[in-house]
This record gives C-alpha cells, sequence and structure tokens, in this order.
C-alpha cells in the first residue's frame, strides 16, 4: 500500500490567498437555492438537525438559500451529483471517487475543496469491531470462523474498503472465511455488532468513538479489534460549473471556520473536526488503489 501524501494545514481567509487554489473551469451556474448534500452515515433526520448551524453559516456567507440534502443511500448520493440535483456535497473518499469515474466524459465535472481537519491531520481509520462474547481477539482471528460480519454502505470508504483491505492484508478474505453483510449505514453496523446479529462489523473510527461517547454503544458489549491504516477524510466537492464567485466564496466560507468562536463550534461539532483544509482530487489516488484492491475497480 504506498504512502499517504500529507495535506497542508494552513487555514487560509481572504479572497486574495484563495487566488492560490486556482478555481478550476468556473461555469454560470448560480442557483438562488444550493443544493447541499451530506451522507447518510447515520439517522437522516440526525443528520439534517446537527448540520442546521452549517445551513445558516452558509446562507450568511454565501448570501443564497441553502437547501441540506441526505439521500437514502451512497448511490443514489452519487447519482443525484451526477445528474446535477445536488450542487456541493460532503462525500466519503470512495464514494467521491466513484462519482467522479462515472462523471467522467459527461456535461457535469466534480472538484473537491476542504476536507475535515482533526489534530493537525486530514487523515482517519476505519475501525474492526466485535461482539463482546466473540471468541476472537485480533484480526487474524476472524480467519476460518464463517462469521457474519456488517458493513455499511458498499461505497463507503470507512464502513466497507477500508475495514476489508484491512482484513484482506491480515490474511482473512470474503467468503472463505466470513459472510458480508451491508446494513448501510455505520450506526448500524455497530448497533449490529453489540446485539450478536453480526459477530464482526467495520465503521468509521470517529463514527464509532462518537456512538461510545453518546451511549448508544455500550462498550463493555463490544471490542476493537484493529484499525486500518490512515486513508483521506471525507472531500467537500463541488460542481466545476459553479461560478468562480461561488467556487471562491465557498472555498473562503469553509477555510475561515475556526474553532473555539461560536459560530466556528457550531459548524464544525458535528463533523467533530478542527476547521477545513485544502485537498485535491490526488490525494484520493490511495482511495482508488484500494478500490482496486478490494474489488478490481
Amino acid at each position: 500500500m504506498k504512502p499517504l501524501s500529507f495535506l497542508s494545514t494552513l487555514m487560509l481567509a481572504g479572497a486574495a490567498s484563495l487566488a492560490s487554489f486556482g478555481v478550476q473551469a468556473a461555469g454560470s451556474h448560480d442557483p438562488d437555492t444550493l443544493k447541499v448534500a451530506l451522507l447518510p452515515d447515520e439517522n437522516a433526520a440526525t443528520v439534517i438537525q446537527d448540520n442546521k448551524p452549517l445551513s445558516a453559516y452558509l446562507e450568511k456567507t454565501l448570501g443564497k438559500k441553502i437547501e441540506l440534502i441526505v439521500t437514502t443511500d451512497y448511490s443514489s448520493m452519487i447519482e443525484a451529483m451526477r445528474f446535477g440535483r445536488i450542487d456541493v456535497a460532503y462525500f466519503g473518499p470512495a464514494s467521491y471517487t466513484i462519482a467522479k469515474d462515472r462523471m467522467e466524459g459527461g456535461d457535469l465535472d466534480i472538484t473537491p475543496f476542504a476536507a475535515r481537519l482533526r489534530g493537525g491531520s486530514t487523515t482517519y481509520q476505519s475501525v474492526i469491531i466485535a461482539n463482546a462474547e466473540a471468541e476472537v481477539e485480533s484480526i487474524a482471528d476472524i480467519k476460518g470462523k464463517g462469521f457474519d460480519v456488517a458493513f455499511g454502505d458498499q461505497a463507503s470508504t470507512s464502513s466497507h474498503f477500508a475495514p476489508k483491505y484491512t482484513m484482506i492484508k491480515a490474511g482473512v478474505l470474503p467468503g472463505d472465511d466470513y459472510k458480508e453483510n451491508f446494513l448501510g449505514a455505520h450506526d448500524a453496523v455497530a448497533v449490529n455488532v453489540q446485539r450478536g446479529n453480526a459477530q464482526v462489523g467495520g465503521l468509521s473510527r470517529p463514527i464509532f468513538e462518537r456512538l461510545i461517547e453518546k451511549g448508544t454503544i455500550d462498550a463493555e458489549k463490544v471490542k476493537v479489534l484493529g484499525y486500518s491504516d490512515p486513508i483521506p477524510q471525507y472531500p467537500w466537492v463541488m460542481r466545476t460549473d459553479l461560478t468562480e464567485q461561488l467556487q471562491t466564496g465557498l472555498r473562503e466560507a469553509f477555510y475561515s471556520l475556526k474553532k473555539g468562536t461560536p459560530e466556528g463550534d457550531g459548524v464544525l461539532k458535528p463533523f467533530k473536526a478542527d476547521g477545513f483544509s485544502e485537498i485535491t482530487d490526488a490525494d484520493y489516488d490511495i482511495i482508488r488503489a484500494i478500490r482496486e484492491n478490494v474489488t478490481g475497480g
């Protein structure tokens, strides 16, 4: 597995500095209502409620109405972006690369422009957990058990591709060593492992830790088997046919958010982020490599 490139963590503010990013292929799309999609990693109503501060902040900074959208699954979010039904989206790393692939040669294109910044890094990990009563203490122990292993969405990075690749590297193979089940959302994975409906599951480490903090998951009823290698954070993605002014405004809005301010804390809290930092398409080449190893494409 080739090493990740580490991204600049410089928090940029001001339109003059933003010029260095190069607004790509700006067009004439300038909607009165900006449709902003969020990943269906958890219950849709919870996601919308948690991100009301984001909606209010973008309305204030961009001078536009904001419509928050949570699609039914990753595939419908990809298709919504592909056919121009959304303007800005918070994709998972793998679902972003899938969307980018599917849009190649089409009328629309997308570009990532910001990623979650946490502890000075724009990377995170998946976690592989087991029911506390399952007879495994490590990822390698799964081999030959024939367990039910729960994943989230098939297009999820941290709840499918990364944990599966981590198990493959440990010599644990789908079909041969376990049966895979896709439950759609990260929280569903953790809940079903806790209940024993699946002996093992893979999901985002930040989401798992948030579920423990909230009390949704009892730390005594699950155990951690291991973590994936660092992977690039979820990207904020925009259509490249947005006007130059709107592209610049979006970049400025996200890069200017600062932890420790009332406005910044309100927006950043649901993401458990310190801020958002610049990111480019090339930073997701590692995700393309994982997809290739796991599924062949």
